[in-house]
């Protein structure tokens, strides 16, 4: 799996869990009693899959680019593989659970059962801001996993990893719930990690965290660790998630996310001080964009948004992950603190705008950069709304220009740009482009020709 995260000495990163059991199911050895999750084990463990993908990875370094290099054999296609776990989520149907990195940009899916048999899989569907993926294989003699309620785990929970570390199949080890609702792998991901303790290796990414009950509580998705192994602070999915998004990919072929349509911050000690506010809890309301999903619900500056669907918001992360976790369409009620007084509104959501758009068909002075819509109730852009450079390739045009990652870009020609959309209809036809932007605390003018 990949390195996706890197801090000085410590890597974050994608690779699953395996996990083992600790328990007390009752087994005799010697005429005494003994703990063993054995039988829990064999009766899960035939759920559990390990995926092997296969597929063409282009070059990457920038001088491929040039027709003369492309020449090159370093320049041509390679063939790649690579692995992961999976989790049979419906055996009548043939649906498995995996990570989106897992088969991502992959041409062939093999899955390997416990029983030896291999199966072709066909991918329904994939989500990289949940890092979700929806297969389906034929479903024939095949195990599922009954999915659990995340959102009934505590910390202290025993739980119990299944997966394929370094391509040893199906491996358990075991551990305990370690924390929840963890966040900041990745900023721009929706991401309610259930933490825990379980080893977790190469090879883990996509396999089941489960239950003592034998139910699916979290799909193994990354570690933190300075060596590849596991140092015992792992990540899942949880279940509700994976549900969720599993259940949009049904209906939709995608994952189609709710926006509420404001603009928030975390509330400090001295913010709720300054507000008179009694709790630190919440998020605040700072801005509400026209025509939203808020405006028509009434909700105004100044409100605090305390709970969504009866789901607690804490700060403003917690905002973007509940909304988002929601579908476009549906219908929410919202917990508002105004003027000291509590009051329930509801409010049906609009569309969220997709994932990090490239920049093939906006401007060539733009090429080899990615954007995404900022969500503007995210406190790291202020309520601002604009187009966030999410990826930049050394050594290409956008990068000869002057884009760097995590550039926010607030007007193209004079004209203020909030969406991805946005930007390309601003881009496409000019022939030069006068950017404003923002980096860091500065404020930037760059001109892409």
């Amino acid at each position: 799996m990949n390195n996706k995260f890197c801090a000085p000495l410590v890597a974050i990163m994608l690779i699953g869990f395996n996990s083992l059991a600790i328990g007390a199911l009752p087994a005799m050895v010697d005429e005494q009693a003994v703990p063993t999750l054995a039988p829990l084990i064999e009766k899960v463990s035939p759920a559990v899959v390990n995926i092997a993908v296969m597929g063409q990875a282009g070059p990457t370094h920038p001088l491929c680019r040039d027709p003369f290099f492309s020449q090159f054999p370093q320049c041509q296609d390679r063939e790649f593989q690579g692995g992961g776990s999976g989790v049979i989520v419906d055996a009548d149907k043939g649906y498995i659970l995996t990570n989106h990195h897992v088969v991502e940009r992959a041409d062939r899916i093999r899955i390997t059962l416990l029983d030896k048999r291999t199966l072709e899989a066909t991918v329904l569907g994939t989500d990289p801001l949940s890092d979700i993926a929806v297969l389906k294989v034929e479903p024939k003699d095949l195990h599922e996993l009954p999915i659990a309620d995340s959102s009934a785990a505590r910390v202290g929970d025993f739980v119990v990893a299944i997966g394929n570390p370094f391509g040893l199949q199906h491996t358990v080890t075991s551990g305990i719930v370690s924390a929840l609702g963890r966040s900041g792998l990745n900023a721009e991901n929706y991401e309610d990690f259930i933490q825990t303790d379980a080893a977790i290796n190469m090879g883990n990414s996509g396999g089941a965290l489960i239950n003592l009950k034998g139910e699916l509580l979290g799909i193994n998705s990354a570690i933190i660790s300075n060596s590849g192994g596991s140092v015992g602070i792992g990540f899942a999915i949880p279940s509700n998630m994976a549900r969720n998004v599993m259940n949009q990919i049904l209906e939709h072929g995608e994952v189609r996310r709710g926006l509420l349509g404001v603009s928030v911050q975390s509330i400090d000690p001295d913010l709720a001080e300054n507000l008179g506010l009694e709790t630190t809890g919440g998020a605040l309301v700072s801005q509400v964009m026209p025509d939203s999903a808020a405006e028509r619900a009434g909700i105004e500056p100044g409100d605090v948004v305390l709970a969504i669907d009866g789901e607690t918001i804490t700060d403003a992360a917690s905002l973007r992950l509940r909304v988002g976790m929601h579908g476009a369409g549906e219908s929410v009620k919202i917990l508002l603190l105004r003027d000291g007084e509590k009051m329930t509104v509801k409010a049906s959501l609009g569309e969220a705008s997709a994932g990090p758009v490239s920049a093939q068909d906006m401007h060539p002075g733009l090429e080899g950069a990615s954007f995404q819509t900022v969500n503007t109730s995210s406190p790291d852009y202020d309520g601002v709304p604009g187009v966030l450079v999410s990826d930049v390739e050394q050594g290409s045009p956008a990068f000869a220009n002057g884009l760097r990652s995590n550039d926010l870009i607030l007007r193209v020609n004079r004209q203020r740009v909030g969406s991805t959309e946005e930007l390309a209809d601003a881009a496409r036809e000019a022939s030069s482009l006068l950017l404003q932007l923002r980096r860091g605390e500065r404020s930037i003018v760059l001109v892409v020709r």
